[in-house]
């Protein structure tokens, strides 16, 4: 009785030495099936795939270095001087292009309005000369050709339309001038087609589309790429928001808009605009339309009035007079005058479009053929 026990236990024991080996080899099998097809097991620091023509793994670190070396010596300081001594303000700006004599940097019209001379400082901090080629307020951009033996290296473009919404994004500049040159700053695309309202002049309000961004964002930065993790540039850096209560907003014109006005800037060509023909003022400027002999009905916040009519332009031959208030443009909401721009400069010199406005309390439209602006 007691053999057959041993026996028992013998057969037991082998039984379970086998199925635990089998236990063990297929964890191991397991396993390298994860590692091969890139299944995050929880145990690394960064993302892993899997290259199927290879079965080799690569690992991420989420580092940006990479991008931004690609990208760091085509972005340069840019000094804009006043009677071609005194340096007046500083920004950013990044070479996009080359031919066989020059190469040419993008950056803000902001950056360089005013200015006698521009010169720009390279990532090795030689300091060059640059020529202004063209340059327009309403799109805050302007085109700086230079030598091409002055040029180190030019950046990729990317684009911002196939960018989403929480991808890494970075920045290369000069915030606060010529101590901090150079400065990489990064964050993420917060947001796209925001529409923010700026001022031109101190009765010119603008809407500019633009990308959003957490990266940090300073005077100085203005001009500079923002780029996507690939080093690739999908927007212009051009404001940010500043108040007291506001961190890390700030906003970048993008890359398919600034590349689509390219060519007329490097040729020094003027932007042509539509115009209606009319003065203007928002509803809410009561004081100016009061002076103007306007008054509105209290109920009437949003939209824009006609103070006067252009002689010989599209509004002279519509159906518009003084006092009216316009609503729309070809069905767009036009709230504010520099909304009913933002709109209006959508379309051509030539095109017809709709106009829809509002006169002693009643919803009416007119045809308006648009003529060129002129200031």
């Amino acid at each position: 009785m007691k053999d057959k026990k041993n026996i028992s236990l013998v057969i037991y024991l082998f039984v379970a030495f086998i199925l635990g080996g089998l236990v063990m080899y297929a964890i191991a099998l397991n396993t390298s099936v994860f590692e091969k097809v890139g299944v995050n097991t929880g145990t690394s620091s960064g993302s892993s795939t899997c290259r199927a023509c290879s079965g080799t793994v690569i690992v991420n670190d989420g580092s940006l270095s990479a991008s931004v070396e690609k990208a760091y010596d085509a972005v340069m300081m840019v000094r804009n001087y006043k009677n071609d001594t005194t340096v007046q303000s500083t920004g950013s700006g990044f070479v996009y292009k080359s031919d066989d004599k020059y190469a040419y940097l993008m950056t803000n019209h902001h950056v360089i309005d005013g200015a006698s001379k521009v010169t720009l400082i390279r990532s090795d901090d030689k300091e060059i000369d640059g020529k202004v080629l063209g340059s327009d307020q309403y799109l805050d951009l302007a085109v700086v050709r230079i030598d091409k033996k002055d040029m180190i290296d030019k950046v990729a473009i990317g684009t911002s339309e196939k960018s989403k919404l929480g991808d890494p994004v970075f920045t290369i500049g000069s915030p606060l001038g010529y101590e901090y040159r150079g400065t990489v700053t990064d964050g993420i695309l917060s947001g796209k087609d925001r529409l923010v309202t700026v001022t031109i002049s101190s009765d010119n309000d603008w809407v500019m589309k633009v990308l959003q961004t957490n990266a940090a964002v300073n005077p100085g930065n203005s001009g500079g790429p923002l780029l996507n993790a690939q080093g690739e540039v999908i927007g212009i850096i051009s404001l940010k928001l500043v108040e007291t209560e506001v961190e890390n907003m700030g906003f970048a014109i993008p890359i398919e808009y600034a590349m689509s006005h390219i060519e007329s800037l490097e040729k020094g060509q003027a932007i042509v605009r539509p115009m209606l023909g009319i003065s203007m003022l928002n509803t809410t400027d009561t004081y100016s339309l009061y002076r103007s002999g306007i008054m509105l009905d209290q109920d009437i916040t949003e939209g824009v009035v006609v103070v006067e009519i252009t002689k010989d332009s599209g509004a002279s031959k519509s159906d518009l007079k003084k006092g009216d208030v316009i609503t729309k443009l070809n069905g767009e909401k036009t709230d504010s005058v520099a909304y009913l721009r933002y709109e209006l400069y959508k379309y051509n010199v030539g095109d017809t479009i709709t106009i829809t406005y509002l006169r002693d309390g009643k919803e009416q439209t007119t045809k308006i053929k648009l003529t060129e602006y002129k200031d």
